[in-house]
């Protein structure tokens, strides 16, 4: 992705508003907006912005899940079957 082809100034955005969301809809490439020649934000449709949100919190999952086995924070997973089968067989 390049960003320099999806660099546009805020007064762009504000003259063709309904045009930019639009083509981020329709191309899902994020748009940098400038104020004063400088990079003040970045525009994503809604889909790829949610699509970055789940990627994120799944990151967190697994960050989370090292974090406990460099802990030491784990079970065999032969050892928690038999737990498993015990609690059935006692119902």
């Amino acid at each position: 992705m390049q960003f320099s082809k999806q660099v546009k100034p805020i007064s762009y955005l504000k003259a063709n508003a309904a045009e930019v969301l639009s083509q981020l809809a329709e191309q899902r490439e994020p748009l940098v907006i400038t104020q004063n020649g400088e990079a003040r934000a970045v525009l994503r449709d809604v889909v790829s912005y949610e699509d970055i949100q789940e990627t994120l919190a799944m990151l967190k999952v697994l960050a989370l899940g090292n974090q406990e086995v460099a802990q030491g924070k784990v079970k065999l997973a032969v050892d928690v079957v038999a737990r498993l089968w015990a609690k059935r067989a006692a119902r």
